[in-house]
């Protein structure tokens, strides 16, 4: 069946024109679509699936292959070809190019297919796209033995292009940057998500400013998407059952340069419609859908890559949704390699990467224990284990029967490397997290930092990158170890750099008119103030961005605080300002749905009308332009709520400068030479103190600071100060914040380690891995006979110096560990009046002797004094060995 324009009509695909979106209806074992059209309804029984592709002529074929690989969303040029045969239809189409070869008329199919100019421009860019597939990568060159080893991604969302809307924001696009450096870098990566129905949400604002959610269903056989098919021609399927009922789920294939993305499906016709409408929608639906889709994404992303004959060395889970794969895991080893459970638990902690990065609390995912044992009860029962000692794994206190089961608590007790996703993130995950180890010290809980990093040839506007190639050669992108290397950067002239963005500025101003006139029109405007969109803002002033998820916490209406002060600064005749704004607010968040309709409210002000303006329905391709355009990236997020933050960096990448709170990546990447600072690097007990002071310092850092550094110009009009800023910005955000660098840190500290570990718990049939599991649950058994009976150094003068040595003797209690497996460490350093260490030093100490009774043994070290002040000195027992990645796991550390 064919719609007009030739496009295959599934059973779930809605006809053009059609008032809403139409979900196919169960009726016994047949499927029947329902059309909408007029008022009533047509009904078309028994639909078969057909698809159907469009009549390419032999030259053109390199666009189908290459509109089928993401590679296309990080190479303009590609971009370009499609620009070149129809503008109109590119747009029209959402740049999807898979849509639009499939829209095209075979006349103009023909037409481009005997322009010999159009031709070679395509054999160029295919050339490049071929070179790049075949290309050895950095982890090729540099960890060639680990060349055959798979890490497996899960994410829940990802944001690659607007032609591929699974995605909402920020963690979105963080995964989608991770995939496309991993491609860049040729690390051996699989990735693992769900294709959703519908997607996130399109924005729409009322005529008042109130946030809309409209729900366009995908047509995933007009997009970079492909059906994965077994040998035989069908379709590659897996089966779960969630609460005694059969799902079924089908594999999607999406291809991103040389990594390959899974999504997971459960919309067919054998599943019922509860379980049809599992991958239906992204962050939709109550707390039993989400357990749904997350159980789908882990349980069913581990048994779908094994469909496919993938066995991931290790995993890494970004943020808690996918957690699940835990179980699957485990009963994989357990059943196939006759495992116990500790022993397939020490094999799955070594082997697991973890990021969280929601630094507050009450942001983690958690599930009521009950609608957990409803899903997996019996999956718990068969890995042989109590539902109590199940549940304890997701609670911080075990003991809490109250306390729901919290993902981000499985995954810190289930992954040897945990991180945070910024230094600050990092530190207030330690402090957040602290009582799962309540026996280690706030600084040694074991949650690292890795600050995220985007994808540097993804936001680059392209004349940015015809600079960077000109001045740092065509693979500046790929030389993540070479940090001097963006320091061309300097080389290139200020009027070069100015004039670049200068048009891109300009760019934005009339991107910004068109999506304004379209929202005007759509929201059924007068013809006045429709036409009145053609003269707001001005290409030759000082530009802010903002555009971020309406969050209440990120404050997107901080700079309203003050109008008759914003006014001021907007509407200076010599030193002009203007405000583009975009963001969508959670469905279910009131609050932030508010703040954009007071935005709203303001805007539509004659004295903001010309001055500001909010574009709705924010989307990568928006957040392009404004990354690109604006000479200001505003980011003022209650500290310390903003785990990292990544759109500063991108538009750091293309000269603009960050304005923003000391909060996420800003924390350490600020300094007066790469940007400007709001507000002071602390903690407010009080959030309406805290949103007073950041405001004043908001207003007072663009009037004081901003403003007249952008205004001053030398002879030449070219503003020396600025540029100087902008490139430093540059430097520091292309060497210090891409996605290449965060690759290479977690290649470095935890995917190589993790590795590492792999092999060496996986030889002889395991026999590692049993031998440690079993120490592992000796010394556990045995951890609370450990006793620090005495710890002794000689009477000391009250004089004592820095540098003195201090000689100390600690008498210890092993029961039945023995010496071998475990560390005596002294611990010393500053301590305040309550006795509470301010800094601390920890090392081993040498055993010295027995004293004859059983496991009783006598260490002796000494303390350096480091510093002057209050000396404080304690120890302490961890276990140790060789074979594990670390021992700092709960319960296992004995204190004096």
């Amino acid at each position: 069946m064919l719609t007009n324009k030739g496009q295959h009509l599934g059973a779930d695909t809605v006809v053009e024109g059609a008032d809403d979106p139409v979900i196919p209806r169960q009726n016994g074992l047949a499927s029947t679509l329902y059309l909408r059209k007029g008022f009533g309804t047509m009904r078309v029984p028994h639909v078969k699936h057909l698809t159907v592709l469009p009549n390419l002529p032999a030259p053109l074929a390199p666009l189908q292959e290459m509109a089928h690989n993401l590679w296309y969303s990080w190479h303009p040029e590609f971009v370009a070809l499609f620009e070149r045969l129809d503008l109109d239809t590119w747009i029209t189409c959402n740049r999807n190019p898979v849509r639009m070869l499939a829209s095209m008329t075979q006349a103009q199919l023909e037409d481009a297919a005997s322009n010999e100019t159009f031709l070679a421009n395509l054999r160029k860019v295919y050339d490049d796209y071929r070179e790049y597939l075949q290309r050895k990568k950095w982890f090729a060159m540099e960890h060639a033995s680990f060349a055959n080893e798979t890490i497996a991604y899960f994410s829940l969302e990802y944001g690659m292009d607007t032609s591929l809307p699974v995605y909402s924001g920020g963690l979105g696009v963080l995964s989608g940057d991770t995939l496309k450096s991993a491609s860049d870098l040729g690390l051996p990566m699989v990735a693992i998500g769900l294709l959703y129905r519908y997607g996130y949400f399109r924005q729409e604002l009322s005529a008042d400013g109130w946030q809309l959610e409209k729900y366009d269903e995908n047509d995933w056989y007009h997009m970079p998407v492909t059906l994965v098919r077994d040998n035989s021609g069908k379709p590659v399927r897996i089966a779960l059952e969630l609460d005694s009922v059969p799902v079924q789920v089908q594999v999607w294939r999406v291809t991103v340069g040389q990594m390959p993305l899974y999504l997971l499906d459960t919309n067919i016709q054998e599943n019922s419609s509860k379980a049809r409408e599992i991958t239906s929608m992204l962050y939709g639906g109550d707390r039993d859908m989400r357990i749904r889709q997350e159980i789908v994404l882990g349980i069913g992303g581990m048994k779908a890559l094994s469909a496919l004959g993938i066995e991931p060395t290790i995993i890494h889970s970004n943020e808690g949704h996918s957690w699940f794969l835990t179980l699957e895991r485990l009963q994989r080893l357990m059943i196939d390699h006759k495992m116990s459970f500790s022993e397939a638990s020490n094999y799955v902690w070594s082997t697991t990467v973890f990021t969280t990065h929601t630094p507050v609390p009450a942001g983690n995912e958690r599930f009521d224990p009950v609608l957990v044992r409803r899903y997996l009860g019996k999956m718990v029962q068969d890995l042989g284990i109590s539902w109590s000692d199940f549940v304890s794994i997701g609670r911080v206190n075990a003991q809490d029967d109250s306390e729901q089961f919290g993902m981000t608590v499985a995954a810190l007790r289930s992954s040897a490397y945990s991180n945070g996703v910024s230094q600050l993130h990092g530190s207030v995950s330690r402090r957040m997290w602290h009582n799962i180890w309540p026996e280690l010290p706030l600084e040694e809980v074991p949650i690292r930092a890795v600050t995220n990093g985007v994808h540097p040839a993804s936001w680059l506007s392209a004349e940015m990158s015809e600079l960077y190639e000109t001045y740092l050669g065509r693979d500046f992108v790929e030389r993540p170890g070479d940090r001097d290397y963006w320091e061309s950067v300097k080389k290139i002239p200020d009027a070069d750099l100015w004039r670049a963005h200068l048009e891109r500025r300009k760019r934005l101003v009339y991107f910004t008119r068109r999506q304004l006139r379209r929202q005007l029109q759509r929201q059924g405007a007068s013809p006045v103030d429709i036409q009145h969109a053609d003269q707001v803002l001005d290409p030759d002033i000082l530009t802010i961005g903002f555009a971020r998820r309406f969050s209440t916490y990120k404050r997107g209406n901080l700079i309203f605080r003050d109008l008759e002060r914003l006014e001021r600064l907007l509407s200076n005749p010599e030193r002009p300002v203007q405000l583009v704004i975009s963001g969508k607010a959670h469905p279910l968040d009131q609050p932030g749905k508010e703040i954009i309709k007071e935005i709203a409210t303001f805007v539509a002000q004659p004295a903001f009308r010309n001055r500001i303006v909010f574009l709705e329905n924010y989307n990568i391709q928006i957040g392009r332009r404004l990354y690109q355009g604006c000479d200001v990236w505003l980011n003022n997020p209650r500290r310390p709520q903003e785990a990292s933050g990544t759109s500063g960096m991108k538009a750091a990448l293309n000269g603009a400068l960050n304005v923003s709170v000391l909060d996420g990546w800003w924390d350490e990447a600020y300094s007066p030479e790469v940007g400007f600072k709001i507000g002071k690097p602390i903690e407010y007990t009080n959030v309406e103190e805290q949103d007073t002071e950041d405001a004043a310092s908001l207003y007072s850092t663009l009037e004081r600071e901003v403003v007249p550094l952008f205004y001053r110009r030398n002879e030449n009009n070219l503003p020396e100060g600025w540029i100087k800023r902008m490139k430093a910005a540059i430097i520091q955000s292309g060497r210090d914040f891409s996605a290449h660098r965060m690759l290479v840190d977690y290649t470095t500290n935890a995917y190589l380690p993790a590795m590492s570990n792999s092999r060496l718990l996986r030889e002889n049939d395991f026999e590692r891995n049993r031998s440690v599991a079993s120490w592992f649950d000796r010394v556990s058994h045995s951890w609370d006979h450990i006793a620090i009976t005495n710890l002794d150094f000689p009477a000391l003068a009250d004089d004592l110096k820095v540098g003195d040595r201090i000689p100390v003797r600690i008498d210890v209690q092993l029961g039945d560990i023995t010496p071998d497996d475990v560390s005596i460490e002294l611990v010393s350093g500053s301590i305040n009046s309550q006795e509470e260490f301010l800094r601390m030093d920890s090392f081993p100490v040498a055993q010295a002797e027995a004293n004859g009774s059983k496991g009783s043994f006598t260490y002796t070290g000494e303390v350096v004094c480091r510093e002057s002040g209050r000396l404080g000195i304690t120890a302490r027992v961890v276990p140790v060995h060789d074979d594990i990645p670390h021992a700092k796991k709960p319960k296992l550390i004995r204190w004096w």
